[in-house]
Order: structure tokens, then sequence, then C-alpha cells
């Protein structure tokens, strides 16, 4: 016997079969865009930069050294942090983006040398993704009368790359000091305010702070549990200055000397 349900009490009636989409159904969904992010990129900088200053601080606060050597400890992993990371980012992104343009020249001098050749390529291209192979020719011959939209066709279907979209080393570089200086001036900042186990107190505590927020932030790029997230990069940020600590607190500042 077929079961039949019935709606609630002030429900709306379903739909009839072969009804159009509701007010209330969107036609159509959209994809966040996931490559390239620069807010998403901020975000993993900054997350470096807390961990690292954070074991820092607290790894050399461990020790029991006077204030002024934790602040120098923090600041020098600030500047320097900052600064290796301004530039692997730079010389990263540099060599692709030259790696890039070389690709783009070879694939330019071939479609002004084999006009034809490329095409049949192209075509060969469609053809292999489903294309009839009558459109996939008349696809590959259209593509082919501007040089500037062959390029940037032949760079899509072959090489996967947007030639408008190589990247600026610069920026790149900019960004990732930017990012990681914000996350590691983090748990310093109760140094310059504080002293002592006060300090080491307030920096564990904005310090964790800190990890959570960026957990959240990093659940917002990738849709999962922000709990589960924030808790993740909790318990790293804790490790990492933990082992640290435990380090400083072992050697302490005459096992230095």
């Amino acid at each position: 016997m077929e079961r039949i349900s019935t709606p609630p009490p002030g429900a709306d009636p379903a739909p009839a079969a072969g009804a159009g989409p509701t007010s209330e159904v969107p036609d159509e969904h959209h994809h966040r865009r996931i490559q390239g992010g620069a807010a998403r990129a901020a975000v993993f900088g900054a997350s470096d930069g807390l961990v690292s200053n954070v074991s820092l601080i607290l790894g050399v606060a461990g020790a029991n050294p006077s204030p002024g050597v934790v602040r120098l400890a923090g600041l020098a992993g600030l500047v320097g942090g900052a600064f290796s990371m301004a530039a692997g980012e730079y010389v990263s992104m540099k060599a692709q983006s030259e790696l890039l343009e070389r690709e783009l020249e070879l694939e330019r001098i071939e479609i002004r040398r084999r006009p034809e050749h490329e095409r049949r390529e192209l075509a060969a291209i469609y053809r292999e993704r489903g294309v009839a192979p009558h459109t996939a020719d008349e696809l590959a011959t259209e593509m082919m009368r501007d040089p500037e939209l062959a390029l940037e066709t032949h760079a899509r279907e072959e090489l996967g790359i947007d030639p408008n979209e190589l990247g600026s080393p610069v920026s790149a570089s900019l960004s990732s000091f930017l990012a990681f200086a914000c996350g590691a001036v983090v748990p310093l900042l109760p140094w310059f305010f504080a002293n002592g186990a006060g300090a080491t107190v307030a920096s564990v505590v904005v310090g964790a702070l800190a990890s959570v927020g960026i957990g959240l932030a990093l659940a917002a790029f990738t849709g999962r549990s922000p709990v589960k997230a924030a808790v993740r990069q909790l318990v790293i940020a804790a490790a990492a200055s933990g082992v640290t600590f435990a380090v400083g607190s072992a050697v302490g500042v005459g096992g230095l000397t």
C-alpha cells in the first residue's frame, strides 16, 4: 500500500509536477573563486607569523631572561620572518611568471610560424573533449583568426594558464610581508606593556584568541566546520609554543652562556 505524506498545517503545498521553480527556490548557484585569492593568502601568512613568533617569544620567555631580551627576540622574529617570507614569495612568483612568459612566447612564435599546425592541434584538443569533429574544426579556425585570441586559447587549453593573470611578484611579496608581520606582532604586544609572568600569560591569551580567529577565517574559505578549524589552529599553535617554552625552561639563560 502506497504511503501518502501530508504536509503539516500551515505549510505551503508542494509544487505540482512539471511546475516551474518558485520564488523561494534559486534557479542558479555560484561557485566561489578558489584560486589566487589575496585574502586567503593573507590569512595563511598571518597564521605563519602568529605560530612562529608566539613559539619564539614563549621559548625565550621560558628561559626567564630580562623582558628586553624577549622583546628583542620577538622583534627579530617578526622582522626576519617577514622579510624571509617576502623574499621567498618574490623569488617564487618571479620564477613562475618568467617561466610562464617564456612558454607564452614560444607559443606565440609557433602560432606565427605554423598557424595551420596550431589550428589542427587546437581542433584535436576540442575533439578529445567530446566536440564533434566538424564543430571542432570551425571553433579552431575561428580562434586562429585573431593572433592574440589564438595565443590566449592555446595558453588555456594546452598550458592551463591565463595569460592575463600571471601574478605580480611585488604584490605577492608585499602581501606576504604584511600578513606575516600582522600575525607575528600579536604575541609581542604584551611585552611592551607588561613584564615577566604577566606578559607571558598575556602572550598565551592573545595568541590563543588570534589562533581561534585565524581558524574561523580559514573555515570561511574552506567551508569546513568553524569549530574544527578553530580548534585545529589552536592545537597547532599550542603544540609549537608549548614545546619551545619547555625547551627554554629546561635550558634557561645560564645554559646559553
